[in-house]
């Protein structure tokens, strides 16, 4: 079995289709397709059908994808046999959650591209179950999120510190419904916040839920920018990190709320799949986040 089959069966489920697989790894399209067919022909299997104008993985096809990853991950292995100069080289894949990516990796990023110049790190910023997915299916070398509680059996994770959230409105906003610690009421405001698996907005409509505390409407934003900017311009409140919006508490343009779950905590940590072989790049970055969060 040509181990360049298989890696060209996980690129195409990485990148989609066939023919970007073929411009990510510098064949033809028709490289892709024969080295599919010949691999089809070696297990004697169908592993791609053509549904339309797409080819869509079969159910086989959806179970060699596992194998495939444990396959190639050994194959890295094997290959770092004698190279003792340990020196980091190659690609990293690293997903971030979104917080995290632009408040807090900037340092980590730059002492890595300084000790780490042959590295080819690509980076995605995903909701922290995306993350545990990707990483799962080995899509993904390391991620950087916070704990939600999943997958511990699969995944190897590290624990790097804990962030307290808090609760946010406008200087302008109206004090009188600014009471968010009694139980059993409406108020008269909109909640502004990330998509629905965020593990902070998960926590507070909890909180509301269990406090039967009821808010007008949710405003749904993928950016922790613009969220700031409609709380700030008085369009409702929300529950983020402190470390987000530390600097408009220092500079008056947000102000604290005080309710019952503001002491609530949430981990972040640096995950990775158990099976996969720690590169040197990864162990490196991995330092650099331990040392330098």
């Amino acid at each position: 079995m040509d181990i360049r089959h298989l890696k060209t069966f996980k690129c195409i489920i990485e990148e989609g289709s066939f023919s970007n697989a073929a411009l990510k790894i510098g064949y033809t399209q028709s490289t892709v397709t024969s080295q599919i067919q010949q691999l089809e022909q070696e297990l004697s299997i169908k592993l791609f059908e053509k549904i339309g104008r797409n080819m869509i993985l079969t159910p086989l096809g959806k179970e060699l994808i596992s194998y495939t990853d444990q396959l190639l991950e050994t194959v890295k292995k094997i290959e770092s046999i004698g190279k003792s100069d340990n020196i980091p080289r190659g690609d990293l894949k690293i997903a971030i959650a979104d917080s995290l990516m632009s408040y807090k990796l900037q340092n980590v990023l730059s002492l890595f591209k300084q000790k780490a110049p042959n590295v080819k790190i690509s980076i995605v910023s995903l909701n922290c179950f995306v993350i545990n997915e990707m990483l799962l299916k080995g899509e993904m070398d390391i991620g950087l999120l916070y704990d939600v509680g999943t997958y511990k059996e699969s995944l190897t994770s590290v624990e790097l510190t804990e962030f307290p959230l808090v609760l946010v409105c406008s200087p302008s906003f109206d004090q009188g419904k600014a009471d968010f610690c009694t139980p059993n009421q409406v108020i008269d405001t909109s909640l502004v916040i990330n998509e629905p698996n965020c593990i902070y907005r998960r926590i507070f409509e909890n909180y509301l839920r269990d406090n039967n505390i009821t808010l007008n409407n949710t405003i749904e934003l993928w950016s922790i920018e613009a969220i700031k900017n409609c709380v700030s311009s008085n369009l409702g409140i929300s529950f983020l990190p402190r470390f987000v919006v530390e600097d408009e508490l220092k500079n008056n343009k947000l102000k604290e709320i005080k309710a019952n779950c503001s002491d609530t905590k949430i981990t972040a940590i640096c995950s990775y799949h158990k099976n996969k072989w720690v590169s040197p790049a990864m162990a490196l970055f991995m330092q650099l986040v331990r040392e330098n969060f």
